[in-house]
Order: structure tokens, then sequence, then C-alpha cells
């Protein structure tokens, strides 16, 4: 094909594209929709018009259309690694982390159920072997959730459903592909009845084997970002190249997933990239990939739109017949998954509790696509696959995926019109009357000051006035007097304003790069959780998102874990400087939020719900205050390096803020200002590394100032603190329990407990002691221990604090006072501990 012909029908394509947004949101219908609407009315015509027999100028353009190169392998190499990469970067990975369970049974569960039923149910009436079935069904099996997702935005769906359909897109796609390739090479090989234990059991080797490439990949790629740190433009063509090396990797060399590869490597990016790469650069490199999924979505959909012509042409009556089998048994396989085992999933609390119309939606909203369509294109085109098989798959394929998008895509709005899903809540009701009187008594403000400014007329300024006024006060009016919204529904309306002014909080700090992308990702992730804990569950949900903030997570019962037992101490050193970090930033963010509860909140809600909230924050505030100063007492040297490190950053920022300025009043010259940028770009990438937390010297210097261990001179000091095991328990988390054997004692290193025996409760505070007294008294517990906030404990076997009881008199009188106080013979006690050697 000639280049210029190639190129002007390439570039006529991408008009294509661009007219299909506004037609899309014209006819408000989904955008994929529309591609393949366009894509198919362009190969018709162009069909037609060379069959017709006229002749004309524009019979090569229509040749060229028809010729196009498309394979299946641009699919699958070219626009499918582009594809999904994008989505793990845009993915917000440590939310979808609380709802892994659902996406994971959502995805992989479903694309095994619906390739198993399509599959036996095509066996059933069909004359086409097994495996050939198995194929049909793992390529009609992926769902393109797109439309609906971007409908449910649209009609303020809860974010926690869409953040689910998302994340089942993104490993939908990767399972039904790696299903693909499995029965692929049985058809190919000619076995008519693959064993189904055989076949599945060489699924875990095709994701493992992705897993491990795309995660090796992604890390030389991040690793080789550090080494380009003021070379941006050199970091994104890295980014680039990764979802492709990654891919072909583990196809070519490793048999693996190349799918399963580029998710892998993609999430590692995700995860570690904000935290290598500086604010601007990170946002600057996911930009440049929407930009490129933007263009590979909508180019692989118009050229597999294309293709539907082609694949139809040798249609027959029975393969209607066999297209309506297959959209019977797909839709069926995921209404088993939607209304049977998500309920399920409910129920076990594994999963969001989801309504049925937003199920009906998610059933009806399941359309096929491009990938659809270029596995079906890759079986048309294999020399090993006999000929009345690649004819039907492509038919079935085919066929299923016009329906899909012609039927269910054209229909998906009036079925979420139907089910009421248009229609907003009466929370979210009223949270829009509030956003609209917020909004508009901060125009107010704004307005006066710059009438003020420009000292305009005063007879306008007072008419204009007027008017706005009210508009401001009808609006305060139906935010205070709503009679629909009851006391409780006005309290979480403020909650969930809180923790939005929480949010943009954290982003301004972002942008003015006071806080490192990493750790703003985490802070955002807080606050989205506590909008969403606000919005489902009022007071306790937001209670319960705030205390899920400070808890101690499994990763970090994992670090400890290496820490205690194997001497892997550079995970918990990240992730305690981690904490150590997020804390201090989510201190700072909180003690400024209380002018937004005077200004916003108190003047829509009232006194009541403001000075309600007012304790909810300062709740807050002392929660991380708490855990702060105890990880500050842990490390105190640490905690002085965060802290001059913040106040480098905040200087940085207001110089080169002065810079700025300078250089838009003509001050300074654009070469003298892009010298000063560049010594300030050094100075800041100094700034942001992590200052090193050494927990062996910081556990020393804790062990070191514990009051009860005063006495001890540096040798059993450092005995001492290699026998102390480190604990770290949330708040409301039971230490000790009632009848419990005796066999450790602790030690308060930071935080509070409360002890409760016979009834009656006391507290113990960092220096303090517990579990000695049965442990002396060689008896069950008779008192139960809880954790009243965070806390870092010491643990000490039985054996070796007898030990150091006999040597130390500082702690023997800590067994005495403890004992005083409950009335036991201490000397009794300290009598039966036997003198031994260290």
């Amino acid at each position: 094909m000639d280049i210029v012909v190639l190129t002007s029908v390439v570039a006529a394509l991408f008009v294509v594209i661009a007219l299909a947004e506004p037609l899309a949101a014209w006819a408000r219908l989904p955008y994929s929709v529309i591609l393949a609407i366009l894509g198919i009315l362009i190969a018709a015509g162009a069909t037609l018009l060379l069959r017709s027999g006229m002749s004309g100028a524009f019979n090569p353009v229509a040749e060229a259309i028809l010729a196009l190169p498309i394979r299946s392998n641009v699919f699958l190499y070219v626009f499918l690694p582009t594809l999904l990469f994008q989505v793990t970067l845009g993915m917000n990975l440590r939310r979808m982390l609380d709802d892994w369970v659902p996406i994971l049974v959502l995805a992989v569960v479903a694309v095994v159920v619906a390739t198993l039923a399509v599959g036996y149910a095509l066996a059933w009436v069909s004359p086409l072997p097994l495996a050939a079935c198995l194929l049909v069904g793992a390529i009609v099996s992926t769902t393109d959730p797109s439309a609906v997702v971007s409908i449910f935005r649209s009609l303020s769906a809860p974010r926690r459903l869409s953040r689910i359909i998302e994340g089942e897109s993104l490993l939908n796609d990767a399972a039904a592909i790696a299903l693909f390739g499995l029965f692929m090479g049985f058809v190919m090989l000619g076995v008519p009845d693959p064993g189904l234990v055989d076949a599945l059991a060489r699924f875990p080797v095709l994701i493992a084997g992705g897993v491990a490439t795309g995660w090796l990949a992604a890390r030389v790629a991040v690793w080789l970002m550090g080494l380009f740190g003021r070379h941006e433009l050199a970091q994104i063509t890295i980014s680039v190249a990764l979802p492709y090396l990654a891919y072909i990797g583990a196809e070519q060399s490793v048999g693996a997933s190349g799918v399963i590869a580029v998710v892998a490597a993609g999430l590692t990016l995700n995860l570690t990239g904000p935290g290598r790469l500086p604010p601007q650069a990170w946002a600057n490199l996911r930009e440049i990939w929407d930009l490129l999924a933007h263009w590979a979505g909508a180019l692989i959909f118009i050229l597999a739109a294309l293709l539907i012509p082609r694949l139809l042409e040798e249609v027959r009556l029975n393969d209607i017949a066999l297209v309506g089998v297959v959209i019977a048994a797909a839709i069926a396989a995921r209404a088993v998954i939607l209304f049977g085992l998500l309920p399920l999933l409910t129920l076990m609390r594994a999963s969001p509790a989801v309504e049925r119309r937003y199920r009906v939606a998610i059933l009806w909203g399941g359309l096929r696509g491009a990938v659809t369509l270029a596995l079906a294109l890759a079986v048309t085109e294999s020399f090993r696959v006999p000929l009345e098989v690649k004819r039907v798959v492509g038919i079935l394929a085919t066929g299923f995926t016009l329906f899909t998008l012609i039927v269910q895509g054209i229909t998906l709005r009036p079925v979420i019109r139907a089910l009421g899903l248009e229609r907003l809540s009466p929370l979210d009701q009223a949270l829009s009357r509030q956003v609209v009187a917020v909004a508009l008594q901060t125009v107010r403000e704004d307005v006066a000051r710059t009438t003020e400014t420009y000292e305009l007329e005063h007879d306008t300024v007072r008419a204009e006035a007027k008017q706005f006024g009210e508009r401001l006060d009808q609006a305060v009016k139906a935010t205070e007097e709503n009679e629909d919204i009851q006391d409780r529904d006005r309290i979480t309306l403020g909650l969930i304003a809180l923790a939005g002014a929480e949010r943009d909080a954290v982003v301004a700090r972002l942008r003015e790069r006071t806080v490192s992308s990493r750790l703003a990702e985490r802070l955002l992730s807080d606050a989205d959780r506590l909008i969403e804990g606000a919005r489902t569950g009022g007071r306790l949900g937001y209670k319960r998102a705030a205390r899920y903030g400070l808890a101690y997570r499994r990763t970090f019962r994992a670090a400890v874990f290496l820490h205690n037992r194997l001497g892997l101490s550079r995970p918990l050193e990240r992730l305690t400087a981690n904490r150590f970090e997020r804390l201090l930033s989510k201190r700072l963010i909180l003690r400024d939020l209380g002018g937004f509860i005077d200004g916003r909140i108190r003047r829509i809600h009232g006194r009541r719900v403001a000075e309600l909230l007012h304790d909810l924050l300062s709740r807050r505030i002392e929660a991380v205050e708490t855990a702060l100063e105890g990880l500050r007492l842990q490390y105190p040297g640490h905690a002085e390096e965060l802290e001059r490190r913040l106040i480098r950053r905040t200087a940085l920022r207001l110089e080169e803020r002065e810079y700025e300025l300078m250089r838009e009043d003509g001050l300074i010259g654009p070469e003298l200002y892009t010298a000063l940028m560049q010594d300030i770009t050094a100075r800041r990438a100094a700034a942001e590394e992590q200052p090193r937390l050494d927990l062996a010297m910081s556990g020393m210097e804790m062990v070191r100032k514990f009051p009860l261990f005063a006495d001890l001179d540096e040798d059993r000091l450092g005995r001492l603190c290699k026998a102390l095991k480190t604990r770290y328990v949330n708040a409301g988390e039971v230490i000790l329990r009632k009848d419990a054997p005796p066999r450790q004692v602790f030690f308060i290193a930071s935080g509070a407990v409360e002890v409760e025996r016979a009834g009656q409760t006391w507290r113990l505070g960092r220096g303090e002691m517990f579990g000695q007294l049965a442990v002396l008294m060689q008896r069950p517990r008779r008192t139960e221990v809880r954790a009243i906030a965070p806390c870092m404990l010491l643990e000490l076997d039985e054996a070796r604090f007898r030990r150091l009881l006999k040597r130390s008199p500082i702690l023997r009188a800590g067994v005495r006072d403890s004992a005083g106080k409950r009335g036991i013979a201490a000397e009794g006690l300290l009598s039966n501990t036997p003198a031994q050697g260290d």
C-alpha cells in the first residue's frame, strides 16, 4: 500500500475519533458504541462502493480502507499493552486493596464461569469440539465495563462500586486472555476434549510467570528512572517502553501471560513511581499515558469495527441460533455471579452491599468490544486452526459483540433511567444545596474584595450586591430549613464536607511540593476513605475510617515478623519512616481544618453541628498526636530530621515563588531565572530523600531511656535490646485474655492500655509494664488487657524476665509497687525468683 494513502487513511481515522466524542455526548450513548458504529459504517460503505462497480476518485480510498494491514498481533502487541498499562497507572491501588476480595472473585471467577457456561452450552447444541467451544467462551468472557463506569460516575454512583468494576475490568481482560491462550493451544494441537483439571492446572503457571516478569521489568525501569532524575523526558520514555518489553518478554521468553506481565508492571510502577519521581514528573507521565490510551482505545475500537463486515461474510442461518445460545449463556453466567456470588460475599463481609438496581445495570452494561474481536481475529488468522472452526468462532464472537454494542449499548441509559439510578438520593440533593450555598458565600466575599480594589460605582455595586444577597439567602435558607434532612443527615453532610476539605488541603500541599507524590497518595486515600465512611455510615463510619487511617496494617505486622524472626529490618524501617512522615503531615493538615468548620460549615448547618465536628476533629488530632508522640519518643533523631526536611521544603517553595514574581515583574531575565530554578531543582531533589531510620540504633536509645531499665549497664542493655520483641497493637485490640497461661511480660514503649480485673479497670501508659504478676505467681491470668490507643509494646519471655528481675533493683521496686496496688505480698513473689546468670 502506498505510504501516502496509508497516512491519509490513518489521519482520517483520527478525525473520525475526534468527531466521535462530541457525537457520543449529543446522542447520549457510550463512546465505544459510537466508535463501533462509525467503524462498521465506514467498512460497509467502502465494501458497497467497490462492489457497486462505480469508478471514481474514492475507489483508491475504499480499497485502502479494506486493505489496511489489520492483524491480531497489531491489537495484542501494540494497542492492548497501552490500554492495560494506563489503567493500572490511573488506579488508586491502596483503595483497590480494600476491596481485593470482590475484585478478584468477580474478575477471575466470573471469567472462568462464563468460559465454562458458554463452552458447554455450545458443545451441547453445536458440532464443534469442546476445545473450540471453550475457546469461544474465553473470547466472549472479557467485558468492557467502561461504558457503565462512566455512566455510574455521571450518576454519582457509590465510588466503591465504580472502583470494584474498574478493578474487575482490568483483571477480567488479563484472565480471559490467559484462558484464551490456554484453549487456543489445545485447538491448534488438535486436542478435541481437553481435561478440565489439566487445562486449569496450567492457568496458575501463566499467571505466576507473568507476575514475576512484569514485576522484574518494572523494578528495572524504576531503577533507570531514578538514574535519570533530572531528565523528565527520559523518564517518560522509559515508561513507554516498559509495557511492551514486559509483554514481549513474558510471551516470547518465559512462555507466560503477557497481559498479566503488563498489569504487574503497571501496578509496580504505580506503587513505587510516586516515591522515586518528582511530583510534576509523575503528573506529566500520567497525562502522557492518558493521551496514549485515549488514542489506542479509540483506534482499537474503530479498527476492530472495520473487520466486522469481513467476519460476517459467511454467516448462515444456524449460526444466528448459535449466537443466541452464546448470548443467553454469557448473560446467565454473569447473572449467577452478580445475583448469587456477590450477595454471598456481602454476607461474608468480604464485599460491600450492592443494590439490586446497580447489579442489573452492571449485568446489562457488560459490553464486549475490541478485545473480543481481536481474539477472534487471532483465531481466523491461524493456519493451524481448522477452517470450519475459524469460520464459526469469527461469526459467534462478532455476532455477540454486535449484540452487546448495538442492543445493550444503545439501551443501557434507558435501562438505568428505568431503574431510577439517574435521580440523586435525598442526601446527595442536600449535599448539592450545601455546595451551592458555600460556593455563593465564597463568591460574595471575593466579589466584595474585588469591588473595593477597583473602586467601582457605589450604586451599581449596591444593586448587584442586593440581588446576589437575595440568591445567597435563598440558598442558605433552603439548606437550613429542608425538612427532608434530619439532624443526623446534617452531621453526615458536615463530615463529608470536612473530609473533602482535608482532601483539598492534601492536593494543595502536593501542588506546593511540601509533600511527596507517594505521601500525598496515602493521605488522599485516607481522605477518600473518610468521605465514603461518612456517606455510608455517618458519624460511626467517619470514626471507623479515621481509626483505620492510624491502625497498623497487615504489611506492618509482616514487617515486624521479618524483623523479629528473620532479622530483616529494612521493610520495618521503611514502613515506620513512612508512618512517621504521614502522621506528621496529617497533624498539620488537621490543625488547619478548624477554620473551615467555623468559616463554612457553621454558616450552613449551624452552631450545634459545628461544635460536634470540632469535637470529632479534636479527638482525631489527639489520636494523631498520641501516635506521633509515641514514635517521637522512640526515634527522636528521626523526628528532628523529618521536621527539618519539612522546613526545607517549605522554604524552597517560598523561594521559588519569589523568583516567579520577580520574573513576572521584569526584575530578572529568563536566563537568570532558569539558572535559579535549576539550583532549586537540585536542592529539592536532595530534600526529597527520606532520612534513613536505623531501628537498631533507635531501639537501643529507646531501651536506654526506659525508666525500669535505668540501672542496667551498657552490656546488659545491649543483650536486653536483642531479647526484647517489638509488638504493635491497634486501639481496641485485646493483648492479654483472662485464663491465658502466663508466658510474657510487656513494657509499654508508647500508647496506653486498659487493664480489667474483677469488674475494676485502670490504665497504664508509657514506661509501665503489665503481665509480670501472673508470671511470678505462676497461675492463669485473672485480668484482660486491651489497647486504648495504637501501642508499641516490648515483649520479654518469662525466663529472661526472671533473670532481669534478679539483677535490677529498679525493676524489683516496680514489681513491689504494682503488687502493693493490688494487695499482693510482693516479697513472697520476689523471694521465689531463682538466682540465674545472664
